[in-house]
């Protein structure tokens, strides 16, 4: 190994070991598979409306969803709401650091669509 290859290499392992390591894997909160807890507003139900809310979720080390803010709008207050409301009663597997549960931020679109199918109501 050359000098500089040598000399690259030995900064390196001091530039971990000034912080703490490598950095630890962190994956990302998973959605459990509970029932779906979103409304489709009657009106735009009625009205075959369709709409995605994209929202920004602070999801807790235990798993609950204690901030919801709305990333990218439906264009519809009305689904807008109903994905706000909904996402609240959300719960995850928590995000991990290594395996360690963390607190985090996480994005989760909502898709509000009227499909073939006849829901009873």
């Amino acid at each position: 190994m050359s000098l500089s290859a040598r000399l690259h290499a030995s900064l390196l392992l001091l530039g971990l070991a000034a912080c703490g390591g490598p950095p630890e894997p962190v994956t990302q909160p998973e959605l459990m598979p509970d029932p779906s807890p979103f409304v489709y507003p009657t009106a735009l139900w009625d009205q075959k409306m369709r709409g995605e809310t994209l929202l920004l979720l602070h999801v807790t080390a235990a798993g609950q969803v204690d901030s919801v803010t709305v990333s990218n709008s439906s264009g519809r207050a009305e689904f807008d709401s109903a994905a706000v409301s909904g996402a609240r009663k959300l719960r995850f597997v928590p995000g991990r650091r290594a395996d360690r549960p963390i607190e985090m931020w996480t994005k989760l679109p909502v898709r509000f669509e009227v499909d073939s199918v006849k829901v009873g109501r």
